[in-house]
């Protein structure tokens, strides 16, 4: 499975580049999420693929690297034809590695 690291993401957060959707439960998005992320539960995922842009890269995470939400998250998009990956690290890795940044 395809992944991207932080640094990359932030180059292309910046440049507009990607949609980054948040696959966890809501509840654990309102507690603590990437900022810019759209919360898209894995379980609404497929509801909700019309109102992603076709033309964009989609960037999925989850709670981490064992974390399987994220994997599932982009095998269904790039089932319908989206360029997906994920990002293996945590929200928490997220903000420590910003912070140090």
């Amino acid at each position: 499975m395809e992944k991207i690291e932080m640094d990359e993401l932030l180059a292309r957060m910046k440049r507009d580049g990607v949609t980054l959707i948040d696959v966890r439960p809501r509840d654990e998005y309102v507690v603590l999420h990437i900022p810019d992320a759209n919360s898209i539960p894995l379980t609404e995922l497929e509801k909700h693929l019309a109102a992603l842009p076709p033309s964009k890269e989609i960037v999925a995470y989850c709670r981490g690297k064992y974390c399987m939400l994220s994997v599932e998250a982009v095998e269904l998009l790039r089932r319908h034809g989206f360029r997906a990956t994920r990002l293996e690290e945590s929200v928490q890795e997220w903000y420590t590695h910003s912070s140090a940044s």
